[in-house]
């Protein structure tokens, strides 16, 4: 093997992973390429020495949505290496979703030098900027020449980035954070050692302003509103404040004794959502007509607690809060009571029949027939939509992790399901299909591990499945996540059925520019890229292959009536 030769690029490249990752950055999730061998490089040394969980992928748009998920369930970015060109604008979907919902991300994306920007240089474009209108910092930074003190200004570049990312500084929103990092060949050498042991982590002071807790009065008729992202918070507000608890299937929070079944419902009620004062939003709500009307009527209180990204404001007088309590004082007993009543009286029975279980034990063998032809109908009931939903909620507990696409099938479940305290990840932010199965994998990887047992299951529709195959292929060498995918396939956009346009354009319309009709071999998708298929008509069939422990990599596919 030759002999490395000094590269400034790889000096700085390691000195900038090596803060991040004292700083508290665990993934850093790679696609490869030319200019970016340095960052490459360093985050293989740090894979080695056991400091980093390191995923490469080869698709950046899927590498930037995995790194989303990690951001989402660990409170903390992971970081995102590409090189330069088009490889950047891949990360856009997953910067946008980060910005919308929160969630803290780390974009490194390598670059040409200056001087090679604007001069017809390959694989060079204007990349300063791109992510300006939603990053929490941004920056160009200097082009490494080995100068003295390169290395502290590097470290001190990665405090800051992520004193941003996660909230610390600035505008106290986690978010993404961009650093563009343009090299100088060469691009990959020799780094040196420093001497001795490394000093303390470069230090950036937090200059986010304080967060202060609003305290509201009891008095207005209120509900609580929970969308996604907000959280055991939500319920514990509506718990102690005795409030009604309006939880998107999404956010978290659908759980607890003031849980209202048929919001929906509830709220075109007079009674109820007619008579509502005053509503406190935690988390970003985006599955209801019945929500969005309540939240843009200029005559209810919005109080919303600050998530990222846009400040909700649809009734044009609604009021941001950093935190928010509810004062000491009694409960409004008729208030809730009313809801609790409407809630009980619309609580959605999904469980399949039970079998006649005496008529299992009796003697009378006409009792016996009679029991065992129930309980095979309930095995093989058909299934819909309902059924699907209720059977991937049944079968997900408190230490799985369950993620919704931006397909019919997640509007169903908010609509029918039950409380129950599992954590639930969506890219609500901008409800996009993107990326659906890369978040669930970021998901996946930041949640398990040997001593941290679960499935991550996703449920999406085929077209969101279809959109993001490229997300099942995973290199040979890194460890296989347990993850099910869960694809309920009416062959197509049948989304499009509930919204204004299935009543005025016609049926050829429809099918050619809305439904996008398909008939994709997913069986044969699943086995180019190495996951179990199974193919599930009946809600028997459906539970078994949920709650098998075989395998880690699974596609369920079910299909449905358009």
């Amino acid at each position: 093997m030759p002999d490395a030769i000094a590269s400034p690029a790889s000096a700085a490249a390691w000195r900038l992973l090596d803060e991040l990752v004292r700083g508290g950055v665990s993934h850093v999730v790679l696609s490869p390429g030319s200019r970016s061998q340095a960052l490459a490089l360093a985050a293989a040394r740090l894979e080695r020495e056991g400091r980093i969980r390191l995923h490469v992928r080869i698709d950046e748009r899927v590498a930037g949505f995995t790194a989303l998920g990690i951001g989402r369930e660990l409170g903390v970015p992971a970081a995102v290496v590409c090189t330069s060109g088009t490889a950047v604008a891949n990360l856009l979907p997953a910067a946008l979703e980060a910005h919308h919902s929160g969630v803290p991300l780390l974009l490194l994306t390598a670059d040409r030098p200056p001087e090679l920007r604007g001069v017809g240089a390959n694989q060079t474009t204007r990349q300063p900027g791109l992510f300006d209108a939603l990053a929490r910092f941004a920056t160009d930074a200097e082009t490494p020449t080995g100068a003295d003190g390169e290395g502290e200004r590097m470290a001190r570049l990665a405090a800051l980035a992520l004193a941003h990312a996660t909230g610390r500084a600035g505008d106290a929103v986690p978010g993404p954070v961009h650093l563009n990092l343009p090299y100088r060949e060469p691009l990959a050498g020799a780094i040196a050692e420093p001497d001795g042991e490394p000093g303390p982590s470069a230090d950036v002071p937090p200059s986010a302003p304080a967060r202060t807790t609003t305290i509201l009065p009891r008095g207005p008729r209120t509900v609580v509103v929970a969308g996604e992202g907000a959280g055991a918070d939500a319920e514990h507000l509506a718990h102690e404040a005795g409030w009604p608890l309006v939880a998107e299937i999404v956010s978290g929070a659908r759980f607890g004794r003031r849980i209202i079944h048929g919001y929906r419902a509830a709220l075109r009620d007079p009674e109820l959502g007619g008579c509502v004062e005053r509503a406190v939003v935690l988390g970003h709500p985006t599955l209801s007509r019945e929500v969005a009307a309540l939240l843009s009527d200029p005559a209810v209180d919005v109080v919303a607690v600050r998530r990222g990204g846009e400040e909700l404001n649809l009734n044009g007088r609604t009021r941001p809060a950093d935190a928010v309590a509810v004062e000491d004082g009694p409960v409004d007993d008729a208030w809730l009571g009313a809801w609790m009543r409407f809630s009980h009286a619309h609580a959605a029975d999904l469980d399949a029949p039970a079998p006649d279980l005496p008529g299992l034990r009796s003697a009378d063998p006409h009792e016996r027939l009679d029991a065992v032809r129930a309980e095979l109908d309930a095995v093989r009931r058909p299934l819909d939509r309902a059924q699907l939903v209720s059977a991937v909620w049944a079968a997900t507990w408190p230490h799985d992790r369950l993620v919704f696409g931006s397909s019919r099938l997640v509007r169903v479940a908010d609509a029918l399901l039950p409380g129950k305290k599992v954590p639930v990840h969506a890219n609500r932010g901008l409800a996009g299909i993107d990326g659906t199965v890369a978040t669930a994998m970021g998901v996946a990887l930041a949640s398990q591990g040997p001593d941290r047992p679960g499935v991550t299951r996703v449920l999406l529709g085929d077209l969101a499945f279809l959109h993001d195959a490229g997300a099942l292929l995973l290199p040979d060498f890194e460890d296989e996540p347990r993850v099910q995918v869960i694809v309920g396939n009416d062959r197509g956009g049948t989304i499009f059925d509930g919204l204004e346009v299935a009543a005025t354009a016609s049926d050829e319309d429809m099918t050619r520019v809305l439904y996008t009709p398909q008939s994709a071999r997913i069986e044969q998708l699943a086995a180019a890229y190495g996951w179990e298929h199974h193919r599930v008509t009946t809600r028997g069939a459906l539970d078994q292959a949920l709650t098998s422990t075989v395998g880690r990599r699974r596609i369920i596919e079910v299909p449905l009536a358009r």
